[in-house]
């Protein structure tokens, strides 16, 4: 049964992808958005085929390649030597082997994308500067006009939309960090690679690095270990934090030390887990993206993961089924696959922070895979088509 009007909360990636996947049927959406406007959020992403495969059929994969940058390879490497130990690689191979390419592109790039599709689709409407604590199809109705028959929680960690929803996840901090910062071209060490993304593995921390074409420069993302500031995403970092951050990557390449040390701004963000819990109310209320499952960064599919959100929930709203068993299909289809997203990252940590022993046999281990093994382990990941 197909429905006739959703309401959107949120216009962030998961907002913004649910909108344009609904108006591929023929919906009318209201997406509300507290912010009075979309500016820059955050720096780089990674877009992985199984979310580039999603984009170009909403039709805003070719304004974003554009701009961003296709790697050669993905890269891992020691962040004691530099010495590279695994590749995956990426490029024209990406293509190739799972239909859709690798990119790498500041957040603002895709954001201001799916924006212009959204504003340019008549069946969507824009309301920003709307905040909305319950968000129930009346009290959209009153903001709006318009009653929805689908309302959409696509309104982040702390989505008050999940309040509306029993037994809906709760949202903890992980005990990590992530410092976010930039580093110009002009001004950049050697052993940042214009082509590849790399993840420097150390001891309870590790740096993952590659090139923003935007901004002519690297972006950089250090994770360790760190204390909970509270309900934020992001701040910018003080000198006793920057010195935490030293002391967490003491013992790294004396190179990599100097990079860190020497950046003047970087961005401070704690990073927050979801736990289970119920994404749908049985009606006509559902979560996607983090307000369902905020998830660690260690496959680098979180924005990911909200695309397919989107594109998938269309995809089972203007099925046959009555809109109640739609969203508890969705519901049940969506996190099994977050699940094992989830379940990898998981594994990744584990890999990546690595000490002693088990960081010399992760070594081995991965210096024994050839490229196109390594490629496989992903088919599952990359090679998903959604069905939207």
């Amino acid at each position: 049964m197909t429905i006739k009007t959703a309401a959107i909360i949120g216009a962030g990636v998961a907002g913004l992808t649910a909108a344009l996947s609904l108006a591929r049927h023929g919906i009318h959406v209201d997406i509300l958005e507290q912010a009075p406007q979309l500016g820059e959020v955050g720096a780089g992403l990674q877009l992985s085929p199984n979310a580039t495969r999603i984009l170009a059929d909403l039709g805003v994969l070719p304004e974003i390649k554009q701009h961003w940058l296709e790697p050669d390879e993905i890269r891992l490497a020691s962040g004691t030597s530099l010495k590279p130990l695994a590749t995956v690689p990426a490029g024209r191979f990406a293509l190739e082997r799972w239909g859709a390419p690798y990119g790498v592109l500041h957040r603002s790039t895709l954001q201001q994308a799916l924006l212009t599709a959204v504003i340019r689709n008549s069946h969507c409407k824009l309301h920003l500067g709307q905040r909305i604590e319950n968000a129930t199809a009346s009290a959209i109705e009153a903001m709006t006009g318009t009653k929805p028959e689908l309302v959409v929680g696509a309104d982040g960690a702390w989505s008050p939309t999940r309040k509306l929803i029993e037994g809906s996840p709760k949202i903890a901090f992980s005990g990590n960090i992530a410092w976010r910062f930039t580093v110009p071209a002009a001004g950049a060490p050697a052993f940042l690679s214009n082509r590849c993304v790399t993840a420097f593995l150390g001891p309870k921390t590790h740096l993952v690095c590659y090139p923003l074409n935007e901004i002519d420069g690297f972006n950089l993302v250090a994770i360790a270990a760190g204390m909970n500031p509270g309900e934020t995403w992001a701040s910018q970092g003080s000198d006793i934090q920057h010195g935490m951050l030293l002391a967490q990557f003491s013992g790294w390449n004396p190179f990599i030390l100097a990079l860190l040390a020497g950046v003047k701004q970087a961005t401070f963000w704690p990073l927050y887990e979801a736990s289970p819990g119920h994404w749908q109310n049985g009606r006509d209320t559902v979560l996607i993206g983090d307000a369902a499952h905020a998830m660690m960064p260690f496959s680098a599919q979180g924005a990911v993961m909200a695309i397919e959100d989107g594109f998938e929930l269309a995809g089972y709203v203007c099925g046959s089924l009555p809109l109640a068993q739609s969203l508890a299909a969705f519901e049940i289809h969506r996190k099994a696959r977050a699940g094992r997203v989830k379940a990898r990252g998981a594994f990744n940590k584990f890999a990546y922070h690595a000490r002693g022993p088990v960081r010399v046999a992760r070594d081995i281990v991965l210096s024994l895979r050839q490229p196109q093994s390594l490629a496989a382990d992903f088919d599952w990941l990359y090679g998903y088509r959604a069905k939207g």
